[in-house]
């Protein structure tokens, strides 16, 4: 049985935050309905090329960006502008256990669908906020975009080559990692504030912040810097506290040595015929590596070139050498590792057959993963689910329908 089988999830979210949370609590059983704008959906539907294909080999209005964070959910078409589509959302809210919304600060308020007016309805409502900035703060008001956040919380001035070099400047990272993050860390949250509730029977108001989320993993950047109060520079694929812990050139491309100690360098250096260098007081510890960085990469860059990255990687791995090649995503999911864990998969989909998907990575020996079904096509679960826990009938339903409130 799926961890939670028994949990009802109303997802009013949009784009990526959000939705990725809803996604992970839908993988591990929930059930995750997903309300949209009648004719619009979500904002990602639109977001392609590339979109899926039909049976026949054209475009579908569905892009592939959207299927990534919406499967295993049902689609629930309302227009909670209206009255009446207000009512059904406080409705839906007072079956389901756990909202996420990621709305402007006091968005929903102007509904009745904010924290305070839903506890109202239902005081074990798990209400989890998504926005930019949090609920409170100067910056609280405006809106908030994974790009922005990499820039304004620092992640953009730690990634890219060093000003002066080739291709140097800041740069942002190549998933919207701060979006992923937050629903990561969306998802800790529910699941915690569900353990509370089973202890003293009463939900909570989630406050999630993308802001908040990308200085939280800022990680050891952040202690390098509040410990000493220099603000980090940007490194390339170097490491600042690592030293060999980048990229190499090879013979027929590039490869990546992860050095983490100081045994591991000098099994490197006798695998590349450089036993002098981890014998050389300048090199022998991690700390006089990093202190002598520029001396020690010119060394080793000139060794490298000499072999293949298949060669290097070979003889390294025999060696207990952390090393690996700089896969692109063709080559990913090609990996043997990568199919062996099976982290590609195809489900069902009325439209296209099957549609690719990239497999959750939480592996459960008593309460696995389930894969349901493809992300819903807009409006798919609508009927069925006003019928089954509103008791809409389908007359009912229909004059809802012509009014444009589903």
């Amino acid at each position: 049985m799926s961890a939670l089988s028994h949990i009802r999830v109303l997802d009013l979210s949009r784009i990526l935050a959000g939705p990725w949370a809803g996604q992970i609590l839908a993988d591990l059983g929930a059930e995750v309905i997903k309300v949209e704008r009648p004719g619009v959906g979500d904002d990602t539907r639109g977001w392609g090329p590339p979109f899926l294909k039909d049976a026949d080999g054209r475009d579908s209005d569905e892009a592939a960006y959207y299927h990534a964070a919406n499967r295993n959910k049902q689609s629930v078409t309302l227009d909670f502008t209206q009255a009446e589509g207000q009512r059904l959302v406080r409705e839906l809210a007072a079956k389901s256990d756990i909202l996420i919304e990621n709305f402007k600060v006091g968005g929903l308020a102007a509904y009745g669908l904010d924290y305070a007016s839903l506890k109202a309805v239902n005081p074990r409502l798990i209400y989890c906020s998504i926005t930019g900035f949090g609920q409170t703060g100067p910056y609280a008001k405006r809106a908030g975009y994974d790009f922005m956040i990499q820039g304004l919380g620092g992640l953009m001035s730690l990634t890219g080559h060093p000003d002066g070099e080739p291709g140097g400047g800041p740069m942002k990272v190549g998933v919207a990692l701060t979006d992923i993050l937050t629903g990561l860390y969306s998802s800790v949250a529910i699941l915690a504030a569900l353990a509370h509730r089973e202890k003293t029977g009463e939900g909570q108001h989630i406050d999630m912040a993308l802001l908040d989320v990308q200085v939280a993993c800022l990680a050891n950047q952040a202690m390098n810097y509040l410990t000493t109060g220099v603000p980090p520079k940007r490194l390339g694929n170097s490491h600042p506290n690592i030293v060999p812990y980048q990229d190499f050139p090879t013979a027929d491309g590039n490869m990546i040595l992860a050095i983490g100690n100081d045994s591991q360098f000098r099994k490197f250096c006798e695998v590349a015929g450089l036993t002098a260098l981890a014998d050389d007081p300048r090199f022998s510890t991690n700390a006089s590596r990093v202190a002598n960085r520029a001396e020690l990469i010119p060394l080793l860059r000139q060794a490298t070139v000499f072999k293949s990255t298949a060669e290097w990687i070979a003889l390294l791995e025999a060696a207990g050498v952390p090393c690996g090649p700089i896969n692109n995503l063709a080559q990913v999911f090609e990996d043997p590792q990568v199919r062996a864990r099976g982290m590609r998969l195809d489900l069902p989909h009325p439209l296209a057959g099957t549609v690719p998907q990239v497999a959750s990575p939480l592996r459960l020996s008593a309460s696995p993963v389930e894969y349901r079904h493809a992300a819903p096509q807009l409006g798919a679960h609508t009927d069925a689910v006003l019928e089954r826990l509103l008791g809409l009938d389908a007359a009912r339903i229909a004059e809802l329908r012509g009014a444009r409130v589903v």
